[in-house]
């Protein structure tokens, strides 16, 4: 009787079994807007330089969102709950005339506050009453609505993207960080200018951008609560390993990789444009991330 009854522990099941258990793992895998990891094409893996997301930061309560718009993963955040920025969005960059479209409107992610929502960013209720379920996983658009010194600083901007779609997908909230105003409409909006136009003109293949910030900064309060995090520096990467070697030598120098980075505030705000390991190096010192950070797989360097 042992015997039998392990024999039928043992059993595999029938074919009809596991394909059903796979099909309900592979749902799950293109469903998912907030994910364990950034593994499959359906969670936004292609915005990232080999498929691999930045590593070595610290801390467990941040958050992976593909996100999705209109059902198709467009680029990746990592976002912080708890500070209601993102830390990181990562993209691909697309060949654009710079337009910028300001028509579309502001979404959230339905994924920060339940598992069982939509996983597509979803356009702000007109109700403010709507979102207060929200309110304890990301930012709302009251947080921004009485601040005059901040703009919404997009890390995917618009402006390096050329289809609709992906243009609206980065006006979401969880892709926007406080930045004042000198800083967004100066160094800032200059930098991301110049980034398309090197991009535009000299990378011959894909390039991949990174976006981040440093958190030691100040608080967007309202009602007496601490709402969003203002980061004290901004910073970005790109990566294009297939460039023209023929790009007069003050641009060459700066492919495969480089990076800069910006103090987010008023005055002293220049932005800095430095190799990708300055950069990473300069990181590490603002940042609660371990000795391993790197922003690009193997810096960006290709395998020969």
């Amino acid at each position: 009787m042992e015997g039998k009854e392990a024999a039928m522990i043992m059993r595999p099941p029938a074919n009809g079994a596991i394909m059903a258990v796979l099909a309900c793992v592979l749902l799950q895998g293109a469903r998912a807007g907030v994910v364990e990891d950034f593994n499959h094409v359906e969670r936004c893996k292609e915005s990232l330089y080999m498929g691999t997301p930045p590593r070595g930061y610290l801390g467990n309560s941040f958050k992976k969102i593909c996100q999705r718009y209109e059902d198709i993963p467009r680029y990746v955040t990592l976002y912080d709950p708890r500070k209601h920025i993102p830390i990181y969005s990562a993209y691909t960059f697309k060949k654009s005339d710079g337009e910028k479209k300001v028509d579309f409107p502001w979404m959230f992610e339905p994924q920060l506050a339940s598992e069982k929502s939509s996983s597509n960013m979803e356009p702000f209720p007109q109700s403010a009453s709507m979102h207060m379920n929200f309110e304890d996983t990301q930012a709302v658009l009251e947080d921004y609505a009485d601040v005059v010194k901040y703009e919404r600083g997009q890390l995917n901007p618009d402006e390096h993207q050329a289809d609709p779609l992906d243009k609206a997908s980065t006006y979401s909230l969880t892709n926007v960080v406080p930045q004042t105003r000198e800083f967004n409409l100066g160094p800032w909006a200059e930098h991301e200018e110049v980034i398309r136009k090197r991009l535009n003109n000299y990378c011959r293949g894909k390039a991949f951008v990174v976006t981040g910030v440093t958190t030691s900064g100040h608080t967007i309060r309202r009602n007496n609560l601490d709402r969003v995090m203002v980061p004290e520096y901004m910073w970005s990467a790109y990566c294009c390993t297939e460039f023209d070697q023929n790009a007069p030598y003050f641009v060459r120098y700066k492919f495969p990789a480089f990076g800069a980075y910006g103090l987010n505030d008023h005055v002293n705000n220049h932005l800095v444009e430095v190799p990708l390991k300055n950069l990473e190096k300069f990181l590490k010192g603002r940042m609660d991330v371990d000795r391993n950070f790197q922003i690009f797989y193997k810096d960006c360097v290709p395998d020969n």
